[in-house]
């Protein structure tokens, strides 16, 4: 762990969470859910980074294009695009496939586990750029019930708008009572998460699963020309709770 700021985990009352790449491993479920186009146009060639690489731009544009559009309809014009990018064929058996399967992305292991000790902690909250039913099929695979998810359905909106965080910040609130300060947002990505929660003024923890801050790739994620200062840096959601348990002489 990297601290950046003299505040403990545990002076905070409320942990809010994107949840894909930082719960969910979305990019083996994006790249697992590709590999229907690649075998139908039977190339070899094209790698898991290409893959991801391409998601992170068309996703982006999509979503900065229709904020209002369903998260599953996102996804099918996404790999449409995608396809399209890396000159492959595809159809619209192939896109709509694409499209409806984030309930198939898995977990990251250390999920389940970490969410259910933070739990005694914190109150936990979701804050994701997904529809209702393609959370809910999820959250089965995250072993905890959330205080309270709000998801880019609700909002009209996907992150990095900072619509999502104002919406956040103000139902936090009003729903539970939860100042601004008592928030630490986590996620695994700086341009989604990280950036325009630091611009409302939310203390936020990196879940450095690519190991970026190391050299690492980024992944299904777009790229930024200047990494963002963060208040903690794990590489784990299971690192993340280890730390909770050592302030609370549980290590």
């Amino acid at each position: 762990m990297n601290r950046i700021i003299s505040r403990r985990l545990t002076d905070f009352t409320t942990l809010t969470f994107d949840c894909y790449g930082t719960l969910i491993d979305w990019e083996a479920g994006i790249w697992d859910a590709f590999q229907p186009l690649i075998a139908a146009n039977g190339r070899d060639d094209v790698t898991r980074e290409l893959v991801l690489e391409a998601f992170a731009g068309c996703e982006n544009l999509q979503e900065t294009e229709t904020p209002g559009l369903d998260y599953r309809e996102i996804l099918t014009r996404v790999h449409a695009a995608v396809a399209q990018r890396l000159e492959m064929n595809s159809s619209q058996n192939l896109d709509l496939g694409f499209g409806n399967s984030l309930p198939q992305w898995p977990a990251f292991p250390d999920t389940a586990d970490a969410l259910r000790y933070l739990k005694k902690h914190f109150k936990l909250v979701i804050l994701s750029n997904v529809h209702r039913d393609g959370f809910a099929a999820s959250n089965r695979k995250l072993g905890v019930e959330f205080d309270a998810i709000y998801t880019a359905e609700d909002i009209g909106a996907y992150k990095p708008s900072r619509e999502n965080f104002e919406y956040l910040v103000a139902h936090l609130g009003a729903d539970l009572g939860i100042r601004k300060q008592d928030i630490l947002h986590t996620a695994q990505s700086l341009f989604h998460d990280h950036v325009p929660a630091q611009a409302m003024g939310l203390a936020t923890a990196w879940i450095d699963r690519q190991h970026l801050s190391e050299g690492g790739g980024w992944g299904a994620t777009a790229k930024l020309e200047k990494k963002p200062v963060v208040d903690y840096l794990f590489h784990s959601m299971g690192e993340m709770a280890g730390a909770v348990a050592a302030e609370a002489g549980q290590g």
